[in-house]
């Protein structure tokens, strides 16, 4: 293997490593995808063409792990640990920004699964339009019709849910 294509895959890890959280919502579940993402990419490298993008490359190998994953799940019972049962009473932050980004993750939550990916390729990972439709493998403008419709959404319950700010009176 050239240390250029090694070099090329290392360069993004970290953005495999943001998407695989924003998408599994645990960063557990997220370093597992994005090991079983890198373990497919190492093996296939080969399979890689030279002058094609590498992002786009591993984003598609990532968006489908992580497809066959969710296909999985709905085939299986959710058994709840009773150590996690009482994970969910913690006491919320009192920071507005950390209350912003709590919102915007139930928000982006509450998305159709398709609108979330493409909200969160082309709104967090930056990736072009075209980018996007080549990892999910659909057209361009379906790309946009979802971003469209996931970024309506995120607004109208962003709207709902974003604490108002406080106004000082003299």
């Amino acid at each position: 293997m050239s240390e250029d294509r090694r070099r090329l895959v290392v360069e993004q890890i970290p953005h495999l490593r943001r998407y695989a959280i924003a998408l599994m919502r645990n960063r557990e579940a997220a370093e597992d995808l994005v090991q079983d993402c890198l373990e497919r990419a190492w093996s296939r490298l080969h399979l890689w063409r030279r002058g094609s993008n590498m992002r786009t490359w591993l984003f598609t190998i990532m968006h489908n792990l992580h497809a066959n994953i969710r296909r999985k799940d709905h085939r299986q019972p959710h058994p709840i640990s009773l150590d996690d049962a009482g994970a969910g009473a913690s006491t919320p932050a009192s920071q507005e920004a950390r209350l912003e980004i709590r919102s915007l993750a139930d928000a982006l939550a509450l998305l159709p699964e398709d609108q979330r990916a493409v909200v969160l390729l082309v709104g967090l990972e930056e990736s072009s339009y075209q980018d996007a439709a080549t990892i999910l493998d659909i057209p361009v403008g379906t790309v946009m019709s979802r971003l469209h419709r996931g970024r309506e959404k995120l607004r109208v319950t962003m709207a709902g849910t974003m604490v108002p700010a406080l106004r000082r009176i003299k």
